[in-house]
């Protein structure tokens, strides 16, 4: 699907190239017409699927006036278990946990794995911020790792920069991208240390046919409001480990006794809930009931995710001076952004001639941006330390996305919104390529 694209590193950086492009379209960047006029549809615009049915559901919940879970009513008739039981048959998982975010979510399944406060964890360095937040609030350390140039975590890198302080590993299906699950558990399986999976930017999506969340130890999953799911917050773990589940519930806060209703018989695999802290990151009975209705047209949605995505990479794959993002494996991707690199030094400038033509779009990695999707703004982890030293730490991971350009792809995407992205891409690539292509490029070629 994808093509042999070619980008010069070796020309200097445009800041605003003021060249008409090969079909005589002025950028509007530099005063010309935009591609759109209508703003881009993403989730803080409203721009989510919600159907009627949703909104009967929670307005249900509203009306029980019964919006705590551990109420006076059987576990199974919950809203919150009702889900967690829909879950397990969507995932094929034993066990399901609703929770009150995906960071939530991931901190409650390194600790109830038993991984100690101090500990390191490997996580990559492309991920929100929220994955080494989670890490730091399970009580551990996050250790970085670089990626490479398709934005996964670089198994060999961590090879490298591996030490036996590192406990546990947690790979980020980032921006709805499979990470490369099959070496990184022989990677883990070697190193005897468990693997949690950040699936919260891939909800839905699948390797070589099986879902996301469910190759690790523990999956994490976020149901905020750009997600597949959208509750506006919340989340939940899935997992097959009993134990693991137990203790994730009871810090979630399932107190005096209510951990028993998480287990059929009454019967859980700890002998005492009191051993362990209460956290409340539970999730509340309206978000659940609203998920479990969205949860039967979550189909519905994928199908648009991957539609839209497989229609614009299509359109795009001949263009020379993009590099699309590609797959670990083939359709091992939701299709929930658009992720391509252009030479360096071109993407900010790229991703603000986008934004002129009415696509939002962001380079990943800008200096003029702080997006918590780069690890050198994570200044909690690196209070001190000099921007520079800190890139300098993960350069692939630095370079890539300096490189990088990001398109969110919502599902209610129409194929005019998809056509104007192709359009506008286009645009300002071939205002982008004034100069001759070199053919001996490091990118030149099928990946």
């Amino acid at each position: 699907m994808m093509a042999d694209n070619v980008i010069d590193d070796s020309a200097s950086a445009p800041t605003a190239p003021d060249t008409q492009p090969a079909h005589g379209a002025r950028l509007a960047l530099n005063g010309g017409d935009p591609v759109r006029r209508i703003p881009w549809p993403t989730y803080d615009r409203g721009a989510v699927c919600v159907h009627p049915e949703d909104e009967e559901a929670a307005l249900r919940a509203i009306r029980s006036h019964l919006y705590f879970r551990y109420d006076h009513r059987p576990p199974h008739e919950t809203e919150c278990a009702r889900f967690e039981a829909e879950l397990c048959r969507y995932f094929g998982s034993a066990h399901a946990l609703a929770t009150s975010s995906g960071t939530t979510a991931l901190a409650l399944a390194i600790m109830a794995a038993g991984v100690e406060p101090g500990d390191l964890i490997a996580c990559p360095g492309f991920t929100f911020a929220a994955t080494p937040s989670a890490i730091l609030l399970a009580g551990c350390t996050p250790f970085l790792v670089d990626a490479d140039e398709n934005l996964h975590l670089d198994v060999e890198d961590l090879r490298r920069r591996w030490t036996p302080r590192i406990r546990a590993i947690v790979v980020v299906h980032m921006r709805g991208f499979a990470g490369d699950m099959g070496a990184l558990l022989r990677f883990a399986d070697e190193q005897g240390v468990p693997v949690f999976e950040d699936a919260v930017p891939a909800l839905g999506a699948r390797l070589n046919g099986r879902k996301l969340g469910t190759f690790g130890l523990a999956g994490a999953f976020s149901t905020q409001s750009d997600k597949s799911l959208n509750s506006g917050e919340g989340g939940f773990l899935i997992t097959d480990d009993s134990t693991l589940f137990a203790r994730a519930t009871v810090l979630s806060g399932a107190y005096e006794g209510r951990l028993r209703r998480h287990f059929g018989d009454g019967r859980s695999p700890l002998a005492t809930d009191l051993e362990l802290p209460l956290y409340s990151f539970r999730m509340d009975e309206i978000r659940a009931a609203l998920l479990r209705s969205e949860l039967e047209r979550l189909p519905i949605r994928l199908a648009a995710f991957r539609e839209n995505y497989d229609y614009v990479a299509a359109e795009l794959a001949d263009l020379d001076g993009i590099r699309i993002r590609q797959p670990v494996a083939p359709g091992a991707y939701l299709g929930e952004a658009f992720i391509f690199q252009v030479a360096e030094g071109r993407a900010q400038w790229f991703a603000r001639a986008l934004c002129q033509e009415g696509i939002e779009a962001r380079n990943l990695g800008s200096d003029s941006d702080h997006n918590i999707r780069a690890f050198w703004n994570w200044r909690f982890l690196f209070r001190g330390k000099d921007t520079a030293a800190v890139q300098a730490s993960l350069p692939n991971a630095t370079r890539y996305l300096q490189r990088a350009v990001d398109i969110p792809l919502s599902s209610t995407l129409s194929r005019a919104d998809c056509d104007d992205l192709v359009a506008a891409v286009r645009k300002v690539a071939a205002a982008l390529t004034t100069t001759e292509v070199d053919a001996n490029s490091s990118w030149a070629g099928r990946p």
